[in-house]
Parts: structure tokens; sequence; C-alpha cells
């Protein structure tokens, strides 16, 4: 239950932090405790295409997850359509990081991340909710290396028979074969494109890294309602290990069965934690041993 909504004026903006799907986002004082939030303006106008306001509202309200972001509660402006969410603040997002980082993050800190991704994705599979715009801008990063998923916008759930869907979804680098071929029922397989193929993107660099696809591997592939206007150029090997970094047979594995396989069997979320990736040294570090960085979204 929201109960009484408190003002918005009840809360000092400090600075711009983002501008999510659907929404602004502002680093913010509660007057009241004295706590740093997350202040996130709602658009009420992108209903059709995304989950929109209220449907970003109603899934998070049911969303309880350390790596899930973390709507405290829901306030108002001066008219009915101001809404603004105060959601946990977060000190990084691995895209800004990733930019500004002078050194990158040992393996061990890398599946640190990943193990902590995944384990929200499955929270969020297991309650029959598909993200739908997963990607390291959505990705968020406490000062204690809790890593949390971020901007609900374009969250849907999904039932069995699967709806249709739009399949404009998910910005068009880290869109999954599928969607860019014009599919409209979307399964969690769509939120598992990104963690294993995030620099990916295009049809033709996915057929050139991954192989054609045909009905063989992909039952369905020759019907989807975008195919008929790509000339997909014959590729009939999968290149995928010969441009990841050499590494250990379970890393390897772990990359491969999300990214190269087509949608019916790309790999869950419950899978990938179960790879020996993450029983192999280097071991994952414990996210309260993960670096802290310099605030570069918090200048003023």
């Amino acid at each position: 239950q929201l109960g009484r909504c408190r003002s918005v004026k009840e809360f000092e903006k400090l600075n711009r932090i983002g501008e999510g799907t659907s929404g602004i986002v502002d680093r913010a004082r509660d007057t009241l405790t004295d706590e740093t939030v997350a202040l996130k303006k709602v658009r009420m106008d992108n209903e059709k295409d995304g989950n929109g306001g209220v449907g970003e509202i109603t899934l998070l309200l049911q969303l309880r997850h350390p790596n899930i972001v973390e709507l405290k509660e829901v306030v108002v402006g001066n008219h009915l359509e101001s809404i603004f969410l105060v959601m946990g603040y977060c000190e990084q997002d691995l895209a800004s990081l990733l930019e500004n980082m002078q050194t990158p993050f040992s393996e061990a800190q890398v599946k640190c991340i990943i193990l902590q991704v995944l384990k929200g994705l499955q929270y969020l599979h297991e309650n029959y909710i598909i993200h739908r715009d997963l990607k390291v801008s959505n990705l968020l990063m406490t000062d204690k290396g809790c890593v949390k998923i971020a901007d609900f916008g374009l969250a849907r759930t999904y039932g069995m028979p699967p709806k249709p869907m739009t399949p404009k979804v998910v910005t068009l680098w880290y869109r999954a074969p599928e969607l860019l071929l014009g599919m409209t029922t979307q399964t969690t397989s769509i939120d598992m494109w990104l963690p294993g193929t995030s620099e990916i993107h295009q049809i033709d660099l996915i057929v050139q890294l991954l192989g054609t696809p045909n009905e063989n591997i992909w039952p369905g592939f020759s019907k989807l309602p975008l195919v008929s206007q790509y000339t997909l150029r014959k590729q009939p090997y999968n290149n995928l290990k010969h441009n990841l970094p050499p590494g250990r047979g379970a890393g390897q594995r772990l990359w491969g069965v999300p990214a190269m396989s087509p949608h019916p069997h790309r790999a869950t979320a419950k899978d990938c934690l179960e790879s020996s990736y993450f029983k192999e040294k280097p071991l994952p570090c414990e996210p309260e041993l993960m670096p802290t960085f310099p605030h570069h979204r918090n200048q003023r």
C-alpha cells in the first residue's frame, strides 16, 4: 500500500545523474531523514510500447531483492501527473564507471559483478518479469560492491502462451537477434542476450560471429517477420571462441552458451549461475571487497 504520498518539495535535488527509459533521475536529499536517494520523475506518456509510469511503479512495488534497485516510496508534485519515484541511491552506473576507471576489473571482480546480475535476472524471471532493456548503463553499483538492475520502464510481465509485444525494445546495440528479426512473442531469453554478448550488435555482425541461423538449430526462424528483409551471409561456423580473450574452458562455455544459442535454446539465468566458471579459480570476490571509485556522477 502506498498510503498518503509525500510531496516532492520535501526532497532537495542535488544533481542530474541520468535519464532512463521512462524518466529523468536526480540525486537528491530527503530533508526529513538527510538520506541521499535517487529521485526519478516518471513519464506518464509511454504506456503503449513500454511498461509506462504506472506499470513501472506496480512492478517495483512487488520487487524485493538485493540485486534489484529498491523503490522506497512514491511522492507527488504540484499536479496529478507529476509523480516521482524515490529509489535507493547507488554511487555508480557501470557504463560511466567503465569509461572512467583507470585499470580494468580483475577476473574475480568481473565474476562478482556477473553473479549479481544473474541473481537479479533469475529473481525477475522466476517472478515472470522480463526487463527488456538490459545494458551496462542500467546496471548500478553501490560503494559496498552491490550491483543492482535498474530502469524498469520497458519491463513487462509475461505468461504462457506469451502475448505479442513490440520488438522495438532494448537499445539497438544490445538487441537480441530474434528482436532484430521482428519476433513479437518475447520470453526471458531476450534478457539473456546481454550477459553473453554485450558488444555484439546488428544482424550481419551477429552472423559473422555466431554463424547463419537455419531451421535445424532455430525452428521457426524462416517465418520470423523480418527475415525476408535481410540477405544473410553464408557463415557455417561459429567463430565466437576466436573472438574471446584466452581463458579457461568454463569461461568460454559460459559466454558461448547464452550467445551462440538461438533463442529457443539460450541458457537461462539459473543455467549460468550453475556454470563451473564461477567455481574455478580465481573465485568471485565478495561484493564488499570490490574496489571503490570516485563518484563521477555526483559533481554538482
